[in-house]
């Protein structure tokens, strides 16, 4: 895979505890992994574990997935684009004002601050629902065929792409493109407990699927030896940790 994306493998830092967050953080390599940080942590530490782990030079997803009307995302997007994250999201299911108000003001924002712009992706369909549950909601269609229509909704909307499962990451890569970014969460290697995820697939798997960035959280984080889970999970994608 020498055009694919490095480093490919995102740490999800699901702590309540920030200092746990921080040490584990420390103890990895900015070249082998980027960070993800969500609701959990943020409500509990706020903006200042996200700027440390951007002064270390870490690449960091904030994953918040924004999801409100559009003046209130917008203003979302521009406070975390000042952050200096290099991906964030939002959902999807916003719609068109709410997506392209969001893209303008990541724009706008990174533009003015001088920095780098960051990735904008949508959620599509979270990889904890299944078709049942994605019915209880009151949409009718399976979770792949919702995927692809949300995802040809932030396409149109000039968003940088998805988060999605790696199992629709085929027909979205065919659909739109090499260099619209597919984020898959619900990775677990093999032999991992599935904890709360429905539809998952292995880290090959999903390379393999067409998936730009691997979203693993307790597989890493929860091993008894993170570094070497990070390092076999880095090996098993062809690269060297």
């Amino acid at each position: 895979m020498p055009n694919a994306p490095r480093p490919r493998v995102v740490v999800a830092l699901d702590f309540a505890n920030p200092m746990r967050a921080l040490a584990l953080a420390d103890r990895l390599d900015p070249a082998r992994c980027a960070l993800k940080v969500g609701k959990e942590m943020f409500v509990v530490a706020g903006p200042e574990p996200v700027r440390w782990m951007v002064a270390r030079g870490f690449n960091v997803f904030l994953d918040l997935k924004f999801h409100d009307i559009p003046n209130t995302v917008a203003h979302a997007c521009a406070a975390a684009t000042r952050l200096g994250v290099w991906m964030l999201n939002v959902h999807a299911a916003g719609g068109h004002a709410m997506l392209e108000a969001a893209r303008d003001a990541v724009r706008s924002t990174a533009a003015e601050a001088g920095i780098a712009r960051p990735l904008l992706i949508a959620v599509t369909v979270l990889t904890s629902l299944d078709e049942s549950a994605l019915r209880a909601t009151g949409i009718e269609a399976d979770p792949a065929s919702q995927a692809q229509r949300l995802a040809a909704l932030a396409h149109g909307c000039g968003l940088d792409g998805v988060v999605c499962s790696a199992r629709e990451a085929p027909a979205l890569r065919s659909a739109f493109g090499a260099k619209f970014a597919l984020v898959t969460p619900g990775i677990r290697p093999a032999g991992s407990r599935t904890d709360d995820q429905s539809r998952i697939v292995t880290p090959e798997e999903a390379a393999h699927n067409g998936a730009d960035y691997l979203v693993i959280g307790r597989p890493i984080t929860g091993a008894g030896d993170p570094v070497a889970a990070l390092a076999a999970i880095n090996r098993s994608l062809g690269y060297d940790a």
